[in-house]
């Protein structure tokens, strides 16, 4: 019979990382017994059917799978506490930490399905054999060729800090999870972010988890709020479904009166602690194309927007949707060598007809490129991490949007501002 394990999961820049593995030793251990090397660790990763998962070799290199099984290294071994932090001196729970990212095999929390062109991401079984290659300790207590095969549970604390709900309309319910600030001092702001067409589904902890929509909960975000909620809707399909069932061109959406009943729900739920003046809206790609829709649906309803990479061909936006949308304070996102959603045929007319409209508060960080810019992956070079183009939600999730179009800093009452100080000082004028 083997023994107990439990696994640790960060939530980053590209989706969620098993970064952690916590053993459960059947003696206390101190740090000086502990070596990485002493450690082997194989992991098969399954699907909810229990069948090994096969990935792509790339987001954009589809046509050949690979099982997604395999050993993943060491780098750190040391005592700690059940959820894997570390601790002084002896105890019965050791940390094991390994390299996660896209170069590493094997370290996601989750996989999308690629084989399917509506397939949305899921949370993965993660089954683990860690085997112990060399003794710990001497004599009576020395500790030989255990091994740990039989998962215990699994922390997440970040995606575990939403709680979870689901709409009372009578023909399209729709699933979400939400934030509740720390302190509830007085009226907050709203942040409802609208996934992409991969978090959609029926794993609802992918619509927060998937992309790092979980920094919005972070203290340093909601500092710049003075606390805020955070609204994450997940639909079933797509945004983009116009009742097809399929990705549509059409500019209409089958979930946009439902989304707009959920949202006054939510609201009606909070009416002594959430601002009905201070409501925002955003997503990414598919959730960009559905802020666009719902800004379009309901001009006069949310303060601000920030639409990431959106997905509404500029085409399907009328004179008179322009009319309304200039005087929305927007932010766009957006990245030049997005593959996914080509930019001139979406946001950057748009952008430029809002502007000749005489937008006055409308503005778009315009990247050249995705790269990482706070040292969390880098390549096989060592050179940081140049991500896919269509990922521009990364850089606003992270606060570095400050750029508008013409490279100049965005500046607000008199300051230069990030997307997120100027978001949080957005109020509608009634």
């Amino acid at each position: 019979m083997g023994n107990l394990y439990y696994q640790v999961i960060q939530v980053t820049d590209f989706g969620p990382y098993v970064t952690k593995l916590v053993l459960c030793m059947p003696r206390e251990t101190a740090a000086e017994e502990l070596k990485p090397e002493a450690f082997s660790v194989y992991v098969e990763v399954l699907g909810k059917d229990g069948r090994i998962v096969e990935l792509p070799k790339s987001f954009i290199e589809r046509d050949q799978f690979i099982p997604s099984r395999g050993y993943r290294p060491v780098t750190a071994a040391y005592p700690s506490d059940l959820h894997g932090n570390a601790v002084t001196g002896k105890s019965r729970f050791v940390a094991l930490e390994m390299p996660y990212g896209p170069i590493w095999k094997c370290c996601s929390a989750l996989a999308a399905d690629f084989k399917n062109i509506n397939g949305h991401e899921s949370y993965t079984v993660r089954n683990y054999r860690i085997t112990l290659t060399a003794p710990l300790g001497e004599g009576d207590d020395a500790m030989d060729g255990l091994v740990f095969d039989m998962p215990a549970g699994e922390f997440n604390p970040q995606a575990a800090r939403f709680l979870t709900g689901i709409s009372s309309h009578p023909d399209l319910p729709l699933r979400y999870g939400y934030f509740v600030p720390k302190r509830l001092d007085g009226k907050k702001a709203l942040i409802i972010f609208l996934h992409g067409a991969g978090e959609g589904g029926q794993d609802l902890p992918i619509a927060w988890s998937g992309n790092k929509v979980t920094e919005l909960t972070e203290d340093w975000v909601q500092a710049k709020f003075g606390g805020a909620f955070v609204l994450v809707p997940q639909c079933d399909t797509m945004w983009l479904d116009d009742g097809s069932g399929k990705y549509g061109d059409s500019g209409k959406s089958k979930y946009t009166a439902a989304l707009k009943a959920l949202i006054d729900e939510f609201i009606a739920r909070f009416p002594a602690v959430i601002d009905p003046d201070r409501v925002y809206v955003g997503g990414d790609s598919n959730g960009g194309f559905m802020t666009m829709r719902m800004l379009m649906s309901y001009p006069d309803f949310f303060a601000a927007a920030f639409p990431i990479c959106e997905a509404m061909l500029d085409k399907r936006i009328s004179e008179e949707d322009i009319r309304h949308l200039k005087e929305i304070p927007i932010w766009f996102t957006h990245a030049k060598n997005d593959p996914v959603v080509k930019p001139e045929d979406y946001v950057v007319p748009t952008y430029r007809r809002l502007m000749a409209a005489g937008a006055k508060n409308c503005h778009f960080t315009f990247w050249d490129k995705i790269v990482d810019m706070h040292g969390l992956f880098r390549n096989e070079k060592g050179e940081p991490w140049e991500y896919m183009g269509h990922f521009s939600w990364i850089p606003m999730l992270n606060d570095d949007c400050k750029a508008d179009y013409d490279g100049k800093p965005v500046v607000w009452e008199g300051r230069e501002v990030t997307l997120m100080d100027w978001l949080a000082a957005q109020k509608r004028n009634r």
